[in-house]
């Protein structure tokens, strides 16, 4: 087991049975569990899933500003329009 499940089930209240090299629960404690699992998890996913949309965003800012470096004397509703269009291809 990692060492952040493992302070996860001290915090949900289980005992660790030494001779058996165990963790003893009753439900409540499981359910705890579950949850500080569950939020970890989530936390994780967010994180992940924030990082993931930056880059998408950063990806899509350097398309535009390609966009309009190409446009050599654009104005700033050509440069809108050459936008849009990339959304259509």
């Amino acid at each position: 087991m990692t060492q952040e499940i493992i302070e996860m089930a001290k915090q949900a209240g289980m005992a660790y049975e030494e001779k058996l090299e165990v963790y003893v629960a009753n439900i409540d404690d499981l359910q705890d569990f579950a949850k500080l699992v569950e939020d970890a998890a989530f936390k994780r996913w967010a994180a992940q899933t924030k990082l993931a949309i930056e880059a998408v965003r950063d990806g899509e800012r350097e398309a535009c500003a390609k966009v309009c470096e190409e446009g050599e004397f654009m104005t700033i509703g050509c440069a809108a329009e050459a936008i849009r269009a990339r959304g259509q291809e």
